[in-house]
């Protein structure tokens, strides 16, 4: 009895011990190798599928492995130098010859252009209204002042644009921006007084920054992410809150709607989508389990969580992580070609050519797990995620304009994840409500390739004499 219990003692302590070496080198690269999750399949030209024969329907790895060659040696190809664009100014340098040229007769000119640049200045802007007196003495004729953002604040639409877009597209605190000011234009300024500006840009575009939650939330498709923030306050313990920044996409009109709450929990997207109606597309996180049982709503899984796990386990089941990366790759492969056809045709291919490899994974999956593994293992791990993820992740195939995964809105949080690096936290649970709304604005104008100073400076511009049902034509795409 003593032996029995010993033996099974040990094979614990063997399991955990390998668990803890698992999570070591899983650890190590994480901190110290590559962050990318390139994968391209090393397979044998004859075998044409992870099960012996393949469906016509689908990608030959063959095809897969050629494409992706292609792509890397057009990668390589230097494109040589870009020509400059038309539209910037062009300042002309003429050089004569040293030579005395009495008597020659010009045969033409050789051309040399070249890039300079000119740092951006303040200008001081000076109104000048002039006062005129009506006859015999019945009052004063004056011009009126056009509306400004903040009327009674120095700054105009042009700097309160530059403050904002410094702050969240370039990452400068304001303290940097200040030192800036300083240094190139000689003017000082507090950071008391920008954040007050701030703040008070803020209040004057939260009308559109609602209108902006509106127009996300009538798509039929959305995609949900959320990242965390950490915020001053004063009540925690430490002194410092974990926020959350939860963010809605809507791929198709290309907008996205940050909203901050103070929690991960699920009343943050319970509120938000308590009248959506539509396909509701995220990652595993339980609290979207929730809306599965939501009358109207389609909820559909994240195949790129699912790779990700896999890509993770290649360090201890390197050969059976890569089988499952390489089928994945081959349904992208596919989805990429559906995604070019016209939407009345891209359903029925999809169903055609996708379905049958989605099968394939699942089949695959289901062989995996009646192997004998450690469920504590990166690859029990991914296996255990892609199995319980199944029933979200098959649904995508039930509509046709759909993503494989919610890559399109991790690319919106990205800026907020440099953000961090930079202003490290939010000052309040107000600011990080702030921070929520200038990075839906500069989300959509990068959806929608929007200049983001040009936008801001002339939704500031024009917004005070705006009526709320117009704010429609404030939204990126709509408006400049």
């Amino acid at each position: 009895m003593q032996v029995a219990q010993l033996k099974r003692e040990n094979q614990e302590l063997k399991q955990e011990n390998n668990f803890l070496r698992q999570e070591l080198a899983q650890l190590k690269k994480l901190i110290f190798g590559s962050q990318r999750e390139r994968f391209i399949a090393e397979v044998n030209s004859n075998q044409l599928s992870l099960f012996g024969a393949e469906s016509d329907a689908s990608v030959t790895v063959e095809e897969t492995k050629k494409h992706i060659e292609y792509d890397r040696k057009a990668a390589k190809k230097h494109p040589g130098r870009a020509e400059l664009p038309d539209h910037l100014p062009v300042e002309e340098v003429i050089i004569e010859p040293t030579e005395d040229i009495s008597g020659m007769k010009r045969i033409g000119e050789e051309i040399t252009e070249t890039l300079e640049y000119t740092p951006a200045s303040l200008v001081r802007k000076r109104t000048i209204r002039p006062k005129y007196a009506k006859v015999n003495g019945e009052g004063v004729v004056i011009g009126r002042l056009p509306s400004r953002p903040l009327p009674k604040a120095i700054a105009e639409a042009g700097l309160l644009a530059h403050i904002c877009v410094s702050k969240f597209i370039d990452h400068m605190p304001f303290y940097r921006q200040i030192q800036r000011f300083k240094r190139d234009d000689q003017w000082e300024v507090s950071d008391s007084t920008l954040n007050e500006w701030f703040v008070a840009v803020c209040t004057l575009l939260h009308p559109l920054y609602e209108t902006f939650k509106k127009k996300v939330l009538s798509s039929r498709y959305l995609q949900v992410d959320e990242s965390p923030i950490k915020v001053l306050d004063q009540d925690h313990d430490k002194g410092i809150h974990q926020g959350y920044q939860w963010v809605y996409y809507a791929p198709e009109l290309k907008l996205v709607y940050f909203n901050y709450r103070k929690g991960r929990g699920q009343q943050g997207p319970k509120e938000i989508l308590a009248d959506y109606q539509g396909v509701l597309q995220t990652d595993g996180w339980q609290v979207y389990d929730k809306f599965a049982d939501v009358p109207g709503i389609s909820l559909i899984g994240c195949l790129a969580h699912a790779r990700r796990k896999f890509h993770e386990a290649q360090i201890t089941h390197e050969t059976k992580s890569q089988q499952a990366l390489a089928l994945i790759q081959r349904i992208y492969g596919v989805h990429n070609v559906a995604g070019e056809l016209p939407s009345q045709e891209r359903k029925k291919y999809r169903e055609q050519h996708l379905r049958p490899l989605f099968e394939e994974l699942k089949q695959w999956i289901n062989e995996q797990l009646q192997f004998d593994i450690e469920p504590k293992s990166p690859f029990g791990k991914a296996l255990s995620y892609a199995n319980q993820q199944w029933p979200k992740l098959i649904r995508i195939l039930d509509h046709d304009n759909t993503e494989l995964d919610n890559n399109l809105i991790e690319n919106k949080i990205r800026p907020l994840a440099l953000g961090r690096k930079n202003y490290l936290f939010a000052g309040s649970h107000d600011a990080a409500k702030r921070i929520a709304m200038m990075y839906s604005f500069f989300g959509s104008c990068k959806a929608h390739d929007v200049n983001p100073y040009e936008w801001l400076k002339d939704t500031l511009e024009r917004i005070p004499d705006m009526k709320l049902s117009e704010l429609n034509k404030l939204l990126p795409g709509e408006g400049v």
